[in-house]
């Protein structure tokens, strides 16, 4: 893939599984929050597997979307986009019904020193949303940020294993989840958090991250040794397939990869590619946050996308220029700073 035409068809290609379990889904889809990272190549992946099935479901896309552009090419593509400030009463209360919500609301990065914004944004909104969506069927995002750090020999945290969110913005992820669980618990409604890290794009996520340093000959920290990560178009996938499995009180569920990453190999391998040697910083901790995703891989099969292949997309993307966007991912981050 070499440019981001070839890049929004990967991630919108609709699986034989996926257009089965979106045609045993009542009703039309509503996504809030759909202007964020994902948001986009998840309502275009619901679009075509709604085409492939002849289905006829809408797909409704809210956000402020301060990016008209973005606005503009979901509606070229068939979706029905609403401009909406969640945070504003009358402007949610405006919105239509839908039987089937994918909840992508919220804030991370710009934590620290507006931690009443990422509050009212995963903890406040999160009530308001479930009151006005109380009879749909709702797949909460969230985060394996909630969970503690554990040993990387471990395989990563299960969904039995009680969070331990470090710092505001997993306090206050945590926070969505209970809040989304409370209202599930008193109206019935059908929920599924969807615990997700970290997800793939050519033009942002962890692997480029990596492979941006390698290439330019700046050194890669290896203070979080190890990750998960999953492409995007996997992750976008589970999501809108696990609007089969909400039930109440919520299912949880870890989104990523079947891998516990070394983030020393991953860099060697972009090395190899670029023809470098990589600066490597520092030294591996004994922990890391990682997620272990072996019940979404029962439900849903592993992933189709591999990390190689992920390497040699982004190797290939990045030697070639290709566009990236200015959200880092901080995944090093260790004191839940954002």
């Amino acid at each position: 893939m070499k440019t981001v035409a070839e890049l929004e068809a990967k991630l919108s290609e609709a699986s034989d599984r996926l257009i089965d379990d979106l045609n045993k889904v009542d009703g039309d889809l509503l996504i809030l929050g759909a202007g964020g990272k994902m948001g986009p190549s998840l309502a275009r992946l619901a679009v075509q597997a709604i085409k492939a099935g002849g289905m006829k479901k809408k797909v409704i896309a809210v956000s402020r979307f301060q990016d008209q552009e973005i606005k503009n090419e979901l509606e070229a593509g068939g979706i029905h986009t609403i401009s909406s400030d969640l945070l504003d009463d009358g402007d949610l209360k405006q919105l239509p019904y839908a039987d089937n919500v994918i909840y992508m609301a919220g804030n991370k990065f710009g934590t620290t020193g507006r931690e009443h914004f990422t509050w009212a944004m995963n903890a406040y909104l999160p009530g308001r949303v479930a009151e006005k969506y109380k009879d749909s069927r709702i797949v909460v995002f969230s985060s394996g940020n909630v969970y503690p750090f554990s040993p990387v020999g471990l395989g990563g945290v299960d969904e039995s294993v009680t969070p331990e969110p470090v710092g505001e913005y997993a306090q206050s992820t945590l926070g969505r989840e209970r809040i989304f669980e409370y209202f599930s618990h008193k109206y019935g409604t059908p929920m599924l958090i969807y615990r997700l890290n970290y997800a793939i794009d050519l033009r942002y996520g962890v692997l480029l991250e990596i492979a941006k340093k390698v290439h330019e000959g700046k050194p890669v920290s290896l203070a979080m040794g190890h990750a998960n990560v999953i492409w995007q178009g996997d992750a976008n996938e589970i999501a809108l397939r696990s609007l089969l499995k909400c039930q109440s009180p919520p299912e949880i569920l870890n989104v990523t990869g079947p891998e516990t990453m070394s983030v020393r190999w991953v860099a060697q391998q972009f090395a190899e590619r670029f023809g470098l040697a990589p600066l490597l910083e520092g030294s591996e901790s004994e922990t890391a946050l990682l997620s272990n995703a072996a019940k979404a891989h029962r439900e849903f099969g592993y992933p189709k996308v591999s990390l190689l292949e992920m390497i040699d997309f982004i190797a290939e993307w990045v030697e070639g220029g290709g566009d990236t966007w200015n959200k880092p991912t901080h995944f090093s981050e260790r004191k839940g700073r954002f």
